[in-house]
């Protein structure tokens, strides 16, 4: 059974709002809309990475579908839709009648009585794209069935536009076409190659038009592989970047064997409803390979799709989510390897370079959650020779980097023992946005998240002298009151025990929540409560909370418009569904886990799980408006989303 089937009845709304995701294990991956109609320049049935997980190359854009009938050849039935910006051409919406997602996604069409079924996988860890058709049609007719490949062979946030010289070649038993640089090989297991080079023109895609981006796209098409049908008829189309042919079951087992091997017995047993079975198959689109500085093969995260790679926080603070709670410690073990190897002047990168693979470390909190990360999975997997071979000497390396002082200003205040970062161009936290020289939540000075993973970090790391002195310094510096909670960022420091911090951001942010749902608190009882309430009354919403309270001057509600104005709402307002995990893990621990509190943890979670049919099929995505319907914006498929979704819901037994 498919773990998503949407029934479409030939309707082409809201089936073009949804989207769809298939990856490959490498951080390559095709997705489109449900009735295939390209919408963003991210969209097509094989973007390969070519240098993994990075160098993304879009290389099959989409392929048309015609079905002519013997009995009436000059009636050109095709599947497929696209969007031409004052129309709609061709309209295979009306002949779709359902789209099902599992570990491949299928569509069935009904054209005068004959049954179309297209499926696509992507063969783990290879570069291609796999398109089955199974075509029945009513008895006494028979009919030609064609494909019309069309290329790209471009970099992914890239747009082609205007003719190139596309060369088409045969090798071997396959149709090689390519321009400067990469080549893609399209190959059939029957049926003929009619030669026959056109440009498409003017392809738009809506959404980068309402991203304030470059919307058009000439996409080139070398010819069709023909088919005749009689009755009943399977065919196999494969593009890929070898030459290599591929079968599809033999491919499909192989993914499956491989990814039932990755989770431990013990955990796949638990993860056995259908709501933890979906999100487990959304957690494995995340994980992907990436050799580590010695060579070795090794895992990382990719954070999102369809434009991010691999960020250090969005890693480390996915991992316990989609590795953990999974059982896949193999692959949690590489992943914390990978980036242990790269601890330099005590951080961890902050991303890799999507062109170079060179680190860049502009991050301050997610070096803090590495030793997080480091100590759930010892805790977890009980592997103490990891963590004292590789994952300790780099968690002590942190700690040192932050006492003496490290790039970006960060450093550990010695007059009260708090970290202090950045300047106001500086973006090293989460709220990272900027734009061009505008970073709009630089929060220079000491941010109460990085405290409260500070201070846990101490108490990990068996610093408990510095942790006591850090605790102290924490409650006077953040705390406001029952009804206000934490201050977000705080500078200076005050010239008396009993004096308040020169300077306090008094802004209602959900970055107090992780001074409660960290294991180690630095506040009282009393303490914690209130700041779960504050967070609850002023940031919480069904697809996670807030960035901004809703009363606060800067508060944006939509996210919108160009990449200014979008920057500009992304942490002042804009709803983050990762952060649903700390709230939930803070209130079930302010509440003891009483059989109310847990009731209502999955009454609160519930509207998350359920948006993995409406928005990215299968999917959670990244952000969502600030103001109801919360309409999912962003990239369509995040890893901390996923992941702290999947955690408490295991947690939570849904």
């Amino acid at each position: 059974m498919p773990l998503f089937r949407i029934e479409t009845h030939g309707q082409l709304s809201p089936a073009i709002e949804r989207e769809w995701l298939l990856t490959n294990g490498t951080g390559g991956f095709a997705a489109s809309s449900v009735v295939g109609c390209n919408r963003r320049r991210y969209h097509g049935l094989l973007c390969a990475a070519t240098t993994p997980p990075v160098g993304r190359t879009m290389l099959l854009s989409r392929v048309g579908e015609i079905l002519l009938f013997d009995d009436h050849a000059e009636l050109m039935h095709e599947l497929s839709v696209n969007d031409f910006g004052n129309r709609l051409h061709p309209r295979g919406d009306r002949y779709l009648r359902s789209f099902e997602l599992g570990d491949v996604a299928k569509w069935e069409y009904e054209v005068e009585g004959a049954r179309v079924v297209k499926e696509l996988q992507l063969p783990w860890m290879k570069d291609a794209a796999l398109l089955r058709y199974t075509i029945t049609l009513p008895t006494g007719r028979g009919a030609e069935f064609r494909l019309l490949p069309f290329i790209a062979l471009r970099d992914f946030h890239s747009l082609r536009r205007g003719t190139a010289h596309f060369h088409i070649a045969k090798a071997g038993g396959a149709i090689k076409v390519g321009a400067d640089g990469p080549q893609v090989y399209l190959q059939a297991d029957s049926g003929t190659f009619q030669e026959h080079p056109d440009w498409w023109f003017g392809h738009h895609y809506a959404i980068e038009a309402e991203r304030g981006l470059d919307c058009e796209e000439d996409i080139f098409n070398p010819g069709w592989f023909s088919f005749h049908v009689e009755g009943r008829a399977t065919l196999v189309f494969q593009a890929s970047l070898t030459e290599e042919h591929l079968d599809w079951e033999a491919e499909l087992a192989n993914r499956r064997r491989i990814l039932e091997a990755e989770s431990s017995e013990e955990y796949a047993a638990k993860l056995k409803t259908p709501t933890l079975k979906r999100l487990a198959h959304a957690a494995n689109d995340f994980v992907v390979a990436r050799k580590s500085p010695d060579g070795q093969e090794g895992s990382t995260v990719i954070a999102g799709y369809p434009w991010f790679a691999d960020w250090g926080r969005d890693t480390m603070i996915s991992l316990p989510g989609l590795l953990l709670t999974t059982g896949r410690f193999h692959q949690a073990k590489q992943v914390l390897r990978v980036f242990a190897q790269y601890v330099s002047e005590g951080m961890i990168p902050n991303r890799f370079d999507d062109y170079t693979g060179n680190a860049e470390y502009n991050t301050v909190d997610a070096s803090l959650w590495f030793i997080h990360a480091a100590f759930e999975y010892t805790r977890l997997s009980r592997d103490k020779d990891t963590f004292e071979r590789t994952l300790k000497p780099a968690c002590k390396a942190i700690i040192e980097g932050y006492r003496s002082g490290t790039r970006h200003h960060i450093r550990m205040d010695d007059a009260d023992g708090l970290v202090s970062q950045g300047d106001a161009s500086t973006q090293l936290t989460w709220m990272d946005a900027k734009c061009g020289d505008t970073a709009f939540t630089p929060r220079q000075g000491k941010p109460v998240e990085i405290n409260a993973l500070w201070y846990h970090a101490l108490r990990l790391m068996g610093e408990n002298l510095l942790a006591d002195r850090v605790a102290s310094s924490f409650r006077q510096a953040f705390w406001i009151s029952p009804y206000r909670g934490l201050a977000d960022v705080v500078d200076g420091v005050p010239p008396d025990a009993k004096a308040p911090y020169p300077t306090r951001d008094l802004s209602i942010r959900p970055n107090q929540i992780f001074a409660v749902s960290l294991a180690n608190s630095p506040l009282t009882e009393a303490q914690q409560s209130a700041v779960v309430e504050v967070v609850r009354r002023e940031l919480l919403t069904p697809m996670g909370l807030r960035t901004l309270a809703r009363n606060n001057p800067g508060y944006r509600g939509r996210y919108q418009g160009n990449p200014y104005s979008r920057d500009s709402a992304y942490h002042n307002g804009t709803v983050w569904p990762w952060l649903i995990g700390a709230f939930l893990e803070a209130y079930l621990r302010v509440n003891k886990r009483s059989a109310a509190s847990l009731e209502q943890a999955r009454r609160w979670l519930t509207p998350l799980i359920e948006s993995m049919e409406t928005f990215c099929v299968g999917q959670i995505g990244e952000i969502n408006d600030g103001d109801p319907p919360h309409r999912s914006v962003g990239a369509f498929a995040q890893a901390w989303s996923v992941a702290e979704a999947l955690r408490l819901a295991a947690d939570l037994q849904m």
